[in-house]
């Protein structure tokens, strides 16, 4: 099968085998830009996190398609006058299954010598370029199933930030500081004790990673769009997401009591552009990090090509930003992608080993102390990718 049907931490568990980490000097391996509430690995492995060649790793000759930024060869961009085709009612064709695959190696906020300018340097560009072609090749032809997924274009953007044009994301608020290290370390890429099902998120969960999973994570980074008069609807491939949005609906929004996992959204077109603006969410997906439940999106889904989405969010939370802020996104089609079903479901394998590997280490712990001896507990993090320091350990075993 092209991709592992199932959560990145239920690929341990469904072999009996949870993986603990020793912490490294100076503290536990973090899960990047929050409390890993929503989106699992895609907290540590995000925008930027695998194009890692083009910051200072290997390096190969780009291909053909990948040697000129990709934004430069949009359609719309050598032909301001190119418009997407229509559909027979005429909104803009937006179908089709998309990724964001290609935006691997661009990451979320600019670097502070990038910080005036929306595009790399030609210099700039050829390192990302060699980076992405070398990341590729490891995908496809060295690494497991896991990460078998890259695209095929490079991007010159310096960051995936565009508002403010600074590319910074805006300082988070106390309430929302407060909360992010009260929820930190939860999940099986956190360092958590794992004592309920509440020590797990959602992705661990396999119930969702929200609107916010169009951000490319390690596979599973596609969506399909379909479309008729009165809805769009997007489906998304990680962990079976469906929206079915109104399109110029009369139908009142949703009562602000009332919350949902993916909120909800009202549509309409704007010219070239459907706009999207979505209410009525929970407090535990995840926008870079967190989020309150007073959450509202702006997206914009404008084809600029025939293989390409500039999709722009811009979110508006004031419980948990100081200013609102706005991601770049440009989704593209990839040469024989297909979406394949994700089997994961809450009861699946992850969360009974993971709580069954972490009362092994309560009795490890209690039998170390009953003997006299110093015992440190092991915690949990993104190492379970393949540190050196892993040790797995067989929660079927006797012993």
């Amino acid at each position: 099968m092209k991709r592992q049907a199932m959560a990145a931490a239920a690929a341990f568990a469904a072999f009996g085998v949870v993986a603990f980490a020793q912490a490294p000097a100076g503290g536990a391996p973090g899960q990047g830009a929050g409390p890993g509430r929503g989106a699992g690995p895609g907290r540590g492995a995000g925008p930027g996190r695998a194009g890692g060649g083009g910051r200072g790793g290997p390096t190969l000759k780009p291909s053909a398609l990948r040697a000129v930024p990709a934004e430069t060869i949009a359609a719309k961009i050598k032909d301001p006058g190119w418009q997407a085709p229509r559909l027979a009612w005429g909104h803009p064709d937006l179908e089709g299954t998309w990724t964001s695959d290609d935006m691997r190696g661009v990451p979320q906020t600019r670097a502070k010598a990038q910080m005036d300018r929306e595009s790399l340097t030609p210099e700039e560009f050829e390192r990302r370029a060699g980076g992405d072609e070398a990341s590729r090749d490891r995908a496809v032809n060295q690494e497991t199933i896991l990460r078998n997924e890259f695209g095929v274009r490079t991007f010159g953007y310096t960051s995936v930030v565009v508002e403010p044009a600074n590319g910074q994301m805006p300082a988070i608020t106390p309430a929302a500081a407060a909360r992010r290290k009260a929820e930190a370390g939860v999940g099986t890429f956190g360092t958590r004790a794992l004592n309920s099902f509440e020590d797990f998120s959602l992705y661990d969960r396999c119930i969702t990673r929200g609107i916010g999973g169009i951000s490319p994570v390690l596979y599973g980074n596609g969506l399909l769009i379909a479309q008729t008069p009165n809805e769009v609807v997007i489906s998304y491939e990680m962990i079976h997401d469906t929206r079915v949005i109104p399109i110029n609906s009369s139908k009142p929004p949703l009562d602000s009591k009332i919350k949902l996992w993916m909120g909800d959204s009202r549509g309409r077109f704007e010219g070239e552009t459907l706009v999207v603006e979505t209410t009525n969410f929970t407090d535990r997906t995840s926008i870079a990090g967190l989020h309150s439940d007073k959450l509202k999106l702006t997206e914009r889904f404008t084809r600029i090509d025939p293989e390409m989405i500039d999709y722009r969010i811009t979110v508006e939370d004031p419980e948990t930003w100081t200013a609102p802020f706005t991601l770049r996104y440009t989704i593209t089609q990839q040469p024989g992608y297909q979406l394949y079903e994700y089997s994961c479901h809450e009861g699946n394998t992850a969360l009974g080993v993971g709580l069954s590997s972490e009362r092994a280490v309560d009795r490890e712990e209690a039998e170390a102390k009953a003997k006299g001896l110093p015992y440190t507990r092991p915690v949990r993090g993104m190492d379970v990718y393949g540190g050196t320091t892993l040790k797995p350990r067989d929660v079927n075993s006797a012993k």
